[in-house]
């Protein structure tokens, strides 16, 4: 199995692409912990899957730290984060309050942070000489297509992921020496609650997903088992030689 001996942090591992990595992780051997703000949907899906589940809510670092040392301990040891953890707001210029931008900021972008930065000691430990991961540790950052292509009243949500694809660049070029490799994946129409609720709230949802899909050069949704494809390869050690990187699983939509 692909992650036989991984150790992996989940975080928005109660729906969506989060828990699509999660089922895929356990299937391909890794030993996995969830995190998700959502405790009412977390509990029974951990008990269900038969892993430790953490209700935190990541825009909040003291927390998260806390939330982070539980998972290593649950596990014995942390040589794989998973950063999928994120919410969208549709809104124009002028519809995009402070209090909103923040709140993008905060999940998409903040998050993420205090998830690395709290999960490093444990990483650092584990791709040391001796330490439980001789091929090294990994993260991936579950960024946007949004973040490397200007969209519509996306200001808010473009930005924050804009801002994650730097945050993985810096990380991967910071910890490259110390056997560490940082990768984000830019999704683009993927299936997921979010991205449902996001066209159903619309006026015209039928136009709206239209509109949608108009973007992509596939013409269709991806699936958030697609997107687990992908982080699974980043996590493994046939992306051994891979850092930095910014791997679109968008249907085509970073050149359409």
């Amino acid at each position: 199995m692909r992650l036989a001996g991984r150790h992996a942090l989940i975080t928005g591992g109660a729906s969506g692409i989060g828990l699509a990595t999660a089922r895929l992780f356990l299937r391909e051997g890794a030993r996995i912990v969830l995190l998700d703000r959502n405790a009412a949907a977390l509990g029974p899906l951990a008990a269900e899957l038969g892993v430790p589940g953490i209700p935190v809510d990541i825009a909040d670092p003291a927390a998260t730290a806390a939330a982070v040392e539980a998972a290593a301990a649950a596990l014995g040891a942390l040589d794989a984060v998973v950063n999928a953890a994120g919410i969208s707001r549709v809104a124009s210029p002028a519809e995009t309050t402070p209090a909103l931008w923040r709140e993008v900021m905060a999940v998409n972008l903040d998050g993420p942070f205090h998830v690395c930065r709290a999960a490093l000691p444990h990483l650092r430990r584990a791709a040391s000489p001796g330490g439980a991961s001789s091929a090294g540790a990994s993260i991936v950052n579950l960024a946007s297509a949004a973040g490397l292509v200007p969209r519509p009243h996306y200001a808010a949500y473009g930005a924050s992921k804009g801002g994650l694809l730097m945050l993985t660049r810096c990380l991967a070029l910071d910890l490259a020496a110390e056997g560490i490799r940082v990768n984000a994946i830019c999704p683009g129409a993927i299936r997921t609650p979010m991205v449902e609720e996001t066209i159903a709230a619309q006026p015209d949802a039928a136009a709206a997903e239209r509109r949608f899909l108009a973007r992509y050069a596939l013409g269709r949704f991806g699936t958030a088992e697609e997107v687990a494809q992908a982080v699974l390869w980043l996590t493994s050690d046939e992306a051994s030689y891979v850092t930095g990187s910014a791997l679109g699983v968008d249907g085509g939509s970073a050149w359409h």
